[in-house]
């Protein structure tokens, strides 16, 4: 998968697009690209502009997402114990008009900042549900995620997180196996 070595287990994909008269088309997912998962829920979901979901980390299933139309800066934060990157922050920029198919892997905290109203969709190797997913205050110095702009909206429950160190603490029983 290209993009490898930004943090093991996390990918990029970037997408072929298909233009002529009538539109675009574009393959988003092929079991054969080995993304990283085998997808069993798939999702999408629309965001207004200024929107901050998250920051979230899954310990059990792994993620893979696309942005299909407008931009979200996606804030990543390796929490994996095992992991050579453990500790390392860094933003990735998705945009609808260059696909791009991105993996996140179990164990790494995300957020995403959006731009302009956009769309996305994403799929995960196991049924999504909150026993699976901690969180903590997307603004939290600690993440060290550099976001280009402070959100303007939040969930109540995303704008109630705690800090990482309390995160990591509840994390801890529950630390990913490396994949």
């Amino acid at each position: 998968m290209e993009g490898e070595g930004l943090f093991p287990g996390l990918g990029l994909r970037h997408l072929a697009t298909h233009p002529d008269e009538r539109g675009v088309f574009s393959e988003v997912f092929r079991r054969e690209w080995s993304v990283g998962l085998d997808p069993v829920q798939w999702n999408i979901v629309r965001t207004e502009p200024g929107v901050l979901r998250g920051v979230h980390v899954h310990p059990g299933h792994a993620d893979y997402l696309v942005v299909v139309e407008g931009t979200a800066t996606v804030g990543l934060r390796d929490l994996r114990k095992d992991s050579s990157t453990e500790g390392g922050s860094l933003t990735i920029q998705l945009h609808g008009k260059k696909l791009t198919g991105l993996t996140i892997p179990p164990g790494v905290a995300h957020g995403f900042l959006f731009h302009t109203r956009s769309t996305h969709i994403y799929s995960v190797d196991r049924y999504w549900g909150l026993d699976d997913e901690f969180g903590c205050h997307w603004a939290d110095p600690a993440l060290e995620i550099d976001w280009p702009f402070a959100p303007s909206s939040t969930s109540p429950r995303d704008a109630a997180a705690g800090p990482l160190s309390e995160l990591l603490a509840r994390l801890e029983p529950f630390q990913p196996i490396g994949r």
